[in-house]
This record gives structure tokens, sequence and C-alpha cells, in this order.
């Protein structure tokens, strides 16, 4: 099995427009809320079930992007835009964000990253996937290009050089057991961000 997919061209570029200006409007969106792993980062995160799906389709219309990216065979999901700025990086991690919720829970089965904004002139800000020591992959990102990669393997993001903003939506997707499913969220919005 690959360890990661990728698709080019995932989505109409008026969709990344509209989507990329609604995240920005977003009233969650704020320092981020993810480990120290994520430096210098921003954002939010929704965290649902496959029941709670049209709760995200209804507070969050502008995620058309999980009709095409989830898999059918995950029953979980923690989603978060992730902007990168000049300096921002991201430390090798294997993603648990589930954990806070069922300390038992597995790493996810995959991992999804779509790019949406990009620095004309990117210079770092690449995904580096390693399976344990071995390097597997080096994805340089490129604007409205859909990655799925294995959720096991430990991955990072080089700290970014340029200026500009560097813009991708995660989707951890967990197929976890009837008993660890029980113990996470139908739907519930992690932000340091409290609106009324």
């Amino acid at each position: 099995m690959p360890y990661f997919y990728q698709q080019t061209d995932a989505f109409p570029p008026t969709y990344l427009t509209q989507l990329l200006r609604k995240i920005q409007a977003c009233p969650y969106f704020s320092t981020n809320n993810l480990n120290r792993d994520f430096v210098g980062t921003k954002g939010f995160s929704i965290v649902f079930t496959c029941q709670g799906l049209p709760t995200v389709d209804r507070q969050f219309p502008f995620f058309p992007y999980l009709d095409h990216a989830l898999q059918a065979d995950c029953n979980a999901f923690y989603l978060n835009p992730l902007p990168l700025q000049q300096g921002s990086r991201v430390d090798p991690h294997i993603d648990r964000s589930l954990q806070s919720y069922d300390k038992t829970v597995d790493p996810p089965a995959w991992v999804s990253v779509l790019y949406v904004e990009l620095p004309p002139n990117l210079s770092g800000g690449t995904l580096i996937l390693r399976d344990h020591r071995r390097q597997v992959g080096q994805i340089t990102p490129r604007i409205n290009t859909l990655i799925r990669f294995q959720g096991n393997l430990t991955h990072s993001v080089t700290a970014m050089t340029s200026p500009g903003t560097r813009l991708s939506l995660v989707c951890e997707q967990y197929a976890l057991t009837e008993a660890e499913l029980a113990k996470i969220p139908t739907f519930a919005i992690e932000s340091r961000v409290r609106v009324r």
C-alpha cells in the first residue's frame, strides 16, 4: 500500500477562493490550540463523527471539501485549517488529536491535507513523511492539491522562510471501535475564541 496519494486540481479554483475567504473570516480563527509541535501557527479545530457531519455542514457550509476527502471506512474526524507564516513550522509528530477524549485511541487511519493558499515564491513549508526513521515522502505544496497519507506516519513541515501564508486544511480520519466512538463528541469546536 502506498504511504501517500496526491490529487492535483482537486476542486474548482473558485471554490478555493471562497474557502480561503470563509476560513479567514471565521470567528473561531485565532492562535492555534494545537500542541507545542505547531510553532507560530493559527487556526481552530472541529471534532465530529459521521453522526455529526450534518451539523458540520450546517455550521460550516464552506467545507464541501469533506464530501470529497472523507474515507468511507472512517467514523471520527478532527478537522483544522492550518496557516503557516514566515518562521512557522510543524515539528515531527504523529497525529493523535482524539486522545484528549480517549487515551486508548490509535493514530488516525488517514490524514488528508488540501493546500488552499501558498506564497507566490514559497520557500520552506515542505511536508516530510517518515515511517519510523526512514523518509518515505517529501511533498512540496501546490495549491489545490489534495494529499492523503497513512495516519501512523511521523510527519513535519519545514520552516517557512518566505513571506506570505501557507494555508492547508487538515483532516485526521479515524476508524474507531464502538467503545472508543462513544467517548468522542458527535460535534465540538476547539478554539481559543469563545463565540456566543
